[in-house]
């Protein structure tokens, strides 16, 4: 049996919700808690203030807050990777120059979305970025957000950088994938559904959203994969499958259902979400709870 990649943030990571109030301040109390319970149920990473953690709705200060509070809670158990991707790279900078100075283990680098720039301009945004901090980075692919994907281009130039060790990929390319490793990235799935995939092309782990609930589980089936007991892993994925598609597989996904995911789970009191996005309705969380209920989270 060969050693599995070196998984330089950890091997089961979720991307945080982040929780708010009922007036739309951020709960630093609540966030948390979804930190602690994350790292109580399998996790040796979290990423905060990522899509998942509503970050096109946060501030600058509200980011800084955030990190502190999960630096807090999580202490010395797991890793702690910063968002600061955005369109902007001067926005971006500020974000990677303070997630630094709070203490961030890692910086996740979302390719600049909206603007849609050209593999001359992602490779400069990155560049800056990266050049802004000494804080080791994971660049986030995931072109059906951002609307551009990373060319292998810009990859092959990146890998010279030291201090960029990661890729989160949500672009779902296996083949992709395993010339990523080849260039020296260590790949981590950013889609749920592919997570079991992902491992059997080289991947070091995972970043979730179903890990919100389902943590001890993705820990049971990455353990048994890198083991050598795939049959394990598969029979822990397809009772997963229910909950992924709960969780990932209908309009309204993401922190929606993260977040009412953790109210049925009772490591939040509300489900609340910062506009443009909605909460659940009820009838929404009936079929959540139906799924979580199904893969035996419930």
């Amino acid at each position: 049996m060969t050693s599995p990649p070196a998984a330089p943030f950890g091997r089961v990571l979720t991307a945080m919700a982040t929780a708010f109030h009922d007036d739309g301040s951020v709960d630093l109390d609540g966030t948390a808690r979804i930190a602690a319970h994350l790292v109580e149920h399998g996790h040796d990473g979290v990423v905060v203030s990522g899509t998942t953690g509503e970050s096109p709705t946060t501030t600058v200060a509200e980011d800084g807050q955030i990190l502190a509070a999960v630096k807090d809670a999580v202490g010395d158990r797991a890793s702690v990777v910063a968002g600061v991707g955005t369109n902007a790279t001067a926005h971006s900078i500020e974000l990677a120059r303070q997630a630094e100075k709070i203490g961030a283990d890692g910086l996740l680098l979302v390719t600049p979305y909206y603007n849609k720039p050209g593999p001359a301009g992602v490779l400069n945004h990155f560049r800056q970025v990266v050049e802004s901090s000494d804080v080791p980075v994971m660049l986030y692919d995931v072109p059906g957000r951002t609307g551009t994907q990373i060319s292998m281009a810009t990859y092959e130039a990146v890998s010279e950088w030291d201090s960029v060790v990661a890729v989160k990929d949500a672009v779902g390319d296996f083949a992709r994938g395993v010339r990523l490793t080849q260039l020296g990235y260590a790949v981590y799935s950013g889609d749920d559904i592919a997570n079991l995939g992902w491992l059997a092309h080289g991947a070091a782990g995972f970043v979730s959203v179903v890990g919100h609930a389902a943590g001890d589980q993705m820990r049971a089936m990455i353990d048994a994969f890198f083991a050598g007991d795939h049959a394990a892993a598969l029979e822990t994925y397809a009772r997963l499958l229910p909950a992924i598609d709960a969780v990932m597989g209908v309009d309204n996904y993401g922190a929606t259902t993260a977040k009412a995911a953790l109210q049925l789970l009772g490591v939040l009191d509300n489900r609340n979400v910062r506009a443009p996005l909605v909460p659940l309705d009820d009838d929404e969380v009936t079929a959540l709870r139906v799924g979580l209920a199904a893969s035996g989270l419930l």
